[in-house]
């Protein structure tokens, strides 16, 4: 009974360890589709948005100007008003036609292979933790980074930083 229960156990981690691979190559069908509605399943465009949000309102303080007016006051300018305008611009550039163009365009930059696939894009695809799985598009230094969250019984893409 117990080889049975761990022979059931190494099924469960094994399908769980390739689930996520499973949905990379729906994702690449999906990409290629004319329709951006075809990725609507692959993605939670409301975790996008909140993780750039976040990124626009975290502080730079070595962008701070320490004296003076001048130049600096345009780095002072930008970092007081930059998180008010790009709350609401968030809503309108953040689309499902935008991450298909992202994900298209990270594929046409890294591949020769025309038409460019999601897929063959891809240069690292694993687990950052039991939730989240990272995707690298391209080689370091020009790469894409994708990442698949785990949203129930599915994996979407929850951030998508070019």
């Amino acid at each position: 009974m117990a080889r049975v229960l761990g022979y059931l156990l190494l099924l469960a981690v094994l399908g769980y360890g390739l689930w996520p691979y499973y949905t990379v190559f729906q994702l690449d069908d999906a990409v290629r589709e004319a329709e951006p509605g075809a990725l609507a399943p692959f993605v939670d465009l409301d975790a996008i948005k909140a993780n750039y949000a976040a990124r626009i309102r975290m502080p730079v303080p070595e962008f701070e100007p320490r004296t003076g007016p001048g130049a600096d006051q345009v780095v002072v300018w930008l970092r007081t008003n930059l998180p008010r305008l790009g709350e609401a611009a968030l809503d309108q550039a953040i689309t499902l036609e935008w991450v298909q163009n992202s994900l298209r365009e990270a594929a046409q930059r890294t591949t020769e292979s025309r038409p460019a696939l999601f897929i063959d894009a891809i240069d690292y695809a694993f687990f950052e933790s039991w939730n989240r799985f990272m995707i690298r598009v391209g080689p370091l230094g020009s790469e894409t980074h994708v990442v698949l969250g785990l949203d129930g019984a599915d994996w979407r893409i929850v951030d998508l930083v070019r």
